[in-house]
């Protein structure tokens, strides 16, 4: 994975991007990671081709979903949006965490604000419940300064990555 350039942006962006190149690379079996805006857009990705966050390693790492970072961000929504509506018809409350354990690997998505969602892709042999710590150490950190500005700022370092 390549570091994205941080020229520019704030200091709550720069430590976002930290915060998830911490989780990529601490965590054992995660593969990829995305933080989805409320709106299904991609504001964070450990994709490299996305301009993800992470350093190169030694050996390289499993790819995500098709090793796109798009293709995790519209996993993650649509689990999300899928997860909320049942909540609701179920008079369940608000989601927190969504887990899928496939044959092949695993997808987590967890809820930040507003809204706003992280999601893991993992292997199949991961262990779950640390990567669902790891994971609410993100949101508890990320949550109260990925604010509008910070998300903007975010989607628009996004859209300029080549």
């Amino acid at each position: 994975m390549t570091a994205p350039s941080t020229y520019g942006l704030s200091t709550q962006a720069r430590n976002l991007q930290w915060l998830l190149t911490d989780l990529v690379e601490e965590v054992p079996g995660v593969n990829s990671v995305a933080v989805v805006s409320s709106d299904g857009l991609l504001l964070l990705s450990s994709d490299p081709a996305a301009g993800g966050a992470g350093e190169p390693q030694a050996a390289p790492r499993p790819k995500g979903p098709r090793g796109a970072s798009a293709d995790l961000a519209t996993i993650v929504s649509g689990l999300g949006s899928l997860t909320t509506g049942a909540a609701a018809l179920m008079e369940f409350g608000t989601v927190k965490q969504t887990m899928v354990a496939m044959e092949n690997g695993s997808v987590f998505v967890m809820a930040i604000s507003d809204g706003s969602l992280l999601g893991v892709h993992a292997t199949p042999d991961c262990d779950m419940s640390v990567v669902a710590y790891h994971m609410a150490l993100f949101v508890g950190r990320a949550g109260h300064v990925l604010t509008p500005e910070v998300r903007s700022e975010l989607r628009q370092s996004m859209e300029n990555t080549p």
